[in-house]
């Protein structure tokens, strides 16, 4: 299996230390710069298999001969009669939310609750022209057809749902009722629909898994980047001489790089180097993710060792996108933000790296996916069952569609609104491939045209016959 410990080598360190952040704010697509100052400062298990492999994986690592393969096009999500009767009714169960005081279906989210427009307008008059009603003990009950009946019990009952003329929210739906509807929703989804709880499930499971192996949620990610953490802002590297002072923030929290490792007088060359050792890091928390993902280690081994071969980039570069903005990126744990005019000022390849990342992430984080949503995605990306070399591809896809089948259930409950945003996801798998098959290029010209470049050994080795 996977060497967790020896793993794709990357020109930015991706995923960062943990950051003890709460209420952290992820709508953040831009950078303030004013607030980015100088900082004051498991391998996946399995027995002995004999192997072909170079050095680097040959102790845990079984692979098969594998074939170029074009940029496929993304898994087609295959409708089946359970679940296309599960979309209908979740559909149609989002669109019926009760009002909170009679029943009816509500309009939307009116003065702290989800209210039909009969009770937002009666409660507005109440509120706005401080009427009193006669007083009635009857504790009337309060419906569609009896809410005209006894206005007394009717304002009442807007008060006890907690109606309140200090929350009028028009269209926008405060986080914390956000998730309170979803907890009851998916609570009344997995009552009516006991395939809809399994999926559930599996997307809790996957989040919580994101949560344990990936240090920086996209939370977290954000409210660094919109400066919402106070005094330990990140330092900030936009020329070459920010570069080389910034380079022993680097090394503080990576390996050294060794005498010899590169020529002193090459900055872009020893920047490359020194970031080889976290991008092992991370791709060691993308395999334990992977290992996570109920009926993963239960594939053959080749096809394990082929599904993260093939799909250790992709998930890369999908973790990356939320540690950018339009203006730069985070690296190295979260202590750098390095600028991207200062990225494509460097000698050419190094300034061709990253600009088609900088230009994916843009787009990909205008769909404002949270972190449950994530998780997911990056499940789905793993469980590609179209890379070339697997030998046993059923139980691959049978994985990956019930994985597909929660992301979209997943979607529909968080993001009501984005109808189109399963089919728009799915379709950044195909962009997905595209970048990395032109990474690999770039890497391969590294390679030739620098006589001092030195890639780490799993690099090379996953790098080897990709595309």
């Amino acid at each position: 299996m996977v060497d967790t410990q020896q793993l794709l080598a990357w020109p930015v360190g991706f995923s960062l230390s943990a950051v003890d952040l709460s209420e952290l704010d992820d709508s953040s697509h831009s950078l303030d710069m004013k607030h980015l100052s100088t900082l004051d400062y498991a391998s996946i298990s399995s027995t002995s298999i004999p192997s072909s492999l170079s050095p680097p994986l040959v102790s845990s690592i079984s692979s098969v001969d594998l074939i170029k393969l074009e940029p496929e096009s993304p898994p087609q999500y295959s409708d089946s009669p359970v679940f296309s009767k599960l979309q209908d009714d979740t559909a149609a169960a989002s669109l019926n939310i009760e009002c909170r005081v009679c029943g009816d279906k509500a309009s939307g989210f009116h003065y702290g609750v989800h209210a039909c427009e009969g009770c937002k307008g009666f409660f507005r008059r109440t509120i706005r022209l401080k009427l009193v009603y006669d007083h009635c003990d009857l504790h009337c009950r309060i419906h569609k057809k009896s809410r005209n009946k006894c206005q007394y019990c009717r304002f009442q009952k807007c008060l006890n749902v907690g109606m309140s003329h200090n929350a009028i929210r028009f269209g926008r739906m405060p986080q914390a009722e956000k998730e309170k509807l979803l907890a009851e929703f998916s609570s009344d989804m997995e009552h009516m629909h006991p395939e809809a709880a399994d999926l559930r499930a599996l997307s809790r499971h996957l989040y919580e898994a994101y949560l344990k192996y990936f240090p920086l949620t996209k939370a977290k990610a954000r409210a660094i980047l919109s400066g919402k953490t106070g005094d330990n802002a990140p330092f900030v590297i936009h020329d070459m001489k920010s570069l080389m002072e910034g380079e022993q923030f680097i090394n503080c929290r990576q390996i050294p790089i060794q005498d010899g490792q590169g020529p002193t007088d090459a900055v872009e060359l020893r920047f490359f180097h020194s970031c080889q050792s976290r991008s092992a890091e991370a791709v060691r928390e993308v395999t334990e993710f992977a290992k996570s993902i109920p009926g993963f280690i239960d594939l053959d081994l080749n096809d394990q060792v082929t599904l993260l071969k093939y799909g250790v980039i992709e998930v890369l570069i999908i973790m990356m996108a939320p540690l950018m903005n339009k203006d730069g990126t985070l690296i190295s744990y979260g202590q750098i933000f390095m600028t991207r005019e200062f990225l494509k000022s460097l000698r050419k390849p190094f300034c061709q790296m990253m600009e088609p990342k900088f230009e994916f992430s843009v787009k990909f984080n205008t769909l404002e996916l949270d972190d449950s949503d994530m998780a997911l995605f990056l499940a789905v990306i793993i469980l590609s069952g179209d890379r070339p070399g697997l030998l046993n591809v059923k139980p691959i896809e049978q994985l990956q569609e019930t994985v597909l089948h929660s992301l979209e259930l997943q979607l529909k409950l968080n993001h009501p609104d984005s109808l189109q945003l399963f089919a728009k996801l799915l379709q950044k798998m195909t962009d997905l491939r595209q970048i990395v098959t032109d990474h690999v290029h770039l890497i391969q010209l590294l390679k030739k045209t620098e006589v001092d470049m030195c890639l780490h050994p799993l690099l090379q080795e996953i790098m080897k016959d990709l595309y």
